[in-house]
C-alpha cells in the first residue's frame, strides 16, 4: 500500500476514474450528482450525514477489494456502512463502501456455527437460528448489523452474563485490509489481527464475512416491566439490592424513559414518564417469577410484559426503536452502583430534574463479561460492572439543549465513572476524540492497537471510525 498517499478531498477523482471503477465492480458506483446517492448514504441517526466523494454498493468480496484498491490509488480514505447505526464522521472527500447487498446467512446446526456476510442484520439471522434450535449473542436491538455490533464487542441482554461478549465467540473473519488483500483471519492464522479486529470496530479493514458460535437455547423468560416514573428511586434501590442475589443466567437493566405520544404505544405508556425494567433469564419461568418478585413489588406496575418467550423474540426485552430518527447520545461506564450513585441518577433524570431525554439506561454487566476468551481480544470493558447510555430525540435546533442534558448526566455520574468505556456506545463526538478513544481502551490495550494499526494500516486509510492512529 502507498503509505505516502496524502489526505484527499476527492477532487482528484474525475469522471473517467469513476467510469473505470464502475467497470471494475458489479454493484452501483455513485457520486453526489447521481440519483440514488442520498438513499445509499442514508444513516440511522438523522442528525448524522454521510457525504463521500464516491460510494460503492458492494455485492461481494471482489467489489470490496476493488473499492479499497481504488481508494488507495487515489488517496481516498475509506468509510464502511452496514446499517449506519453508528456514524462517526461524514466521510466527506472519501470513499464509502456500503455492504447492505451482502446478505448471505448460513447456520450449521451440527457444528453450531453461524456464517454471515457484511450486510446482514440480526433480525435476518433470528429465523435461521430458530429453525436450527440455536441462539447467538444477539444485542438489545436486532435491527443492527451483525458485523458492526460484533466488532465493537457485542453485549447481549440475555446471554451476555453467562457467555460473555459476541466478540468472544468469533471463529473467523474475512477482511480486506488496506493493502487490498483478502485475509481469512483466525486466532491461529493471524493472531494479532484477530485480537485487534474484535473490539476495535473498523480500524483494520472491511470485514466481508464473519463466522461465530451458536448455542442450544430456544427460549427465555423475560421482557419489560414499566413503572410510573415518580417511583424511580424505589425501583433503582430495589434493583441495586437485588443484583448480588442473582446468578449469571439473569441479565437486567433499567431505562428511565420519556416516551413519545404515539398510537403504537399502549395507552398507559403513550407520552408517559416511566421506569422500564428489562429482564432476560435463561432458567424456567417458575424460577424467573420467583426471582423477580421483589422487583415487581418495588412500585405500582403500569404494564408487565415479562413472560416465557421464544429466543427469536429477544428484541422484546428492550423494545428498542426501529425507525430512523434524529438523536444525540452519550455514555459512560461505572465502577460501582452504590446508594449514592442511585440517588445521583434519580436526581439527574427523575421527576423534577427537568430532563427531556428519551432514555437514560443503566445495564448490569459482570459475570462472563469479565472473563477473557482464550487468546483474548480488544474488547475494552472487562471488569467494568455497569454501563450507562443516554439519548435525546430532537432536530438540530434542539442540539444545544439535548447535548447539555446528556453532559449533565455524564458529569453528574463522574464520581463513580470507570476508567474505560464501551466502544459500541460511543457518540460521534466521543468517537472522534483521540484522547477519549485512547481512554476507552486503557493504555496497554491502546498501545497494542496502535502497533496493529501501524502494521496493517500505516497510512490510516480506515479513519472515518473510532480511529486508532498509527502513530
Amino acid at each position: 500500500m502507498s503509505a505516502q498517499n496524502p489526505p484527499s478531498t476527492g477532487s482528484d477523482v474525475g469522471p473517467e476514474d469513476v467510469f473505470a471503477l464502475r467497470s471494475a465492480v458489479q454493484g452501483p458506483v455513485l457520486t453526489p450528482r447521481d440519483e440514488g446517492y442520498g438513499a445509499e448514504c442514508a444513516p440511522y441517526n438523522l442528525t448524522s450525514s454521510l457525504e463521500p466523494a464516491v460510494v460503492v454498493g458492494a455485492v461481494d468480496e471482489d467489489d470490496v477489494r476493488a473499492a479499497v484498491a481504488f481508494a488507495d490509488r487515489h488517496g481516498l480514505p475509506v468509510a464502511v456502512k452496514g446499517t449506519a447505526h453508528q456514524v462517526v464522521a461524514s466521510a466527506r472527500g472519501g470513499l464509502l463502501i456500503t455492504t447492505t447487498r451482502m446478505k448471505g446467512v448460513e447456520v450449521d446446526a451440527e457444528k453450531r456455527t453461524v456464517r454471515v456476510e457484511a450486510g446482514v442484520r440480526w433480525r435476518e439471522v433470528l429465523p435461521h437460528l430458530a429453525e436450527a434450535g440455536l441462539a447467538a449473542l444477539v444485542g438489545s436491538a436486532p435491527d443492527v448489523g451483525v458485523v458492526g455490533y460484533t466488532l465493537g464487542g457485542g453485549q447481549s441482554p440475555l446471554l451476555g452474563r453467562s457467555l460473555g461478549y459476541a466478540a468472544d465467540h468469533v471463529r473467523r473473519l474475512n477482511v480486506v485490509t488496506a493493502d487490498g488483500e483478502m485475509r481469512r483471519v483466525t486466532a491461529d492464522s493471524e493472531p494479532e489481527l484477530f485480537w485487534a479486529l474484535l473490539g476495535a470496530k473498523g480500524n483494520f479493514g472491511v470485514v466481508t464475512e464473519i463466522e461465530f458460535d451458536a448455542f442450544p437455547v430456544t427460549r427465555f423468560y423475560g421482557g419489560g416491566i414499566y413503572f410510573p416514573g415518580e417511583h424511580l428511586a424505589e425501583v433503582l434501590e430495589a434493583w441495586r439490592g437485588w443484583l448480588p442475589t442473582v446468578g449469571e443466567d439473569m441479565t437486567s437493566s433499567i431505562g428511565v424513559q420519556r416516551l413519545p405520544d404515539l398510537p403504537a404505544l399502549p395507552e398507559p405508556l403513550r407520552g408517559a414518564f416511566v421506569v422500564h425494567l428489562r429482564i432476560g433469564y435463561l432458567g424456567t419461568a417458575e424460577d424467573g417469577e420467583r426471582l423477580i418478585a421483589p422487583l415487581r413489588a418495588a412500585a405500582p406496575v403500569l404494564v408487565d410484559l415479562v413472560g416465557e418467550k421464544p429466543f427469536e423474540a429477544i428484541g422484546e426485552i428492550h423494545m428498542d426503536p426501529v425507525d430512523p430518527m434524529p438523536y444525540y447520545d452519550r455514555s459512560l461506564c461505572l465502577r460501582e452502583f452504590s446508594e449514592e450513585t442511585a440517588r445521583a441518577l434519580e436526581k439527574l433524570t427523575g421527576r423534577g430534574s427537568g430532563s427531556v431525554l428519551a432514555n437514560v439506561e443503566i445495564r448490569a454487566l459482570g459475570g462472563a463479561f469479565d472473563r477473557e476468551p482464550a487468546g483474548g481480544n480488544a474488547v475494552s470493558t472487562r471488569d467494568v460492572p455497569f454501563v450507562v447510555f443516554g439519548f435525546g430525540v430532537g432536530a438540530p435546533d434542539q442540539s444545544e439543549l439535548l447535548r447539555g442534558q446528556l453532559a449533565s448526566v455524564v458529569d453528574g455520574l463522574e464520581p463513580w465513572a470507570a476508567e474505560r468505556g464501551m466502544v459500541n456506545f460511543l457518540s460521534p463526538d466521543e468517537a472522534t476524540d483521540a484522547e477519549g478513544v485512547a481512554r476507552v481502551y486503557g493504555p496497554q490495550r491502546y498501545a497494542r492497537l496502535v502497533e496493529a494499526k501501524r502494521h496493517y494500516d500505516p497510512a490510516n486509510l480506515f479513519r472515518f471510525n473510532h480511529n486508532i492512529k498509527p502513530v
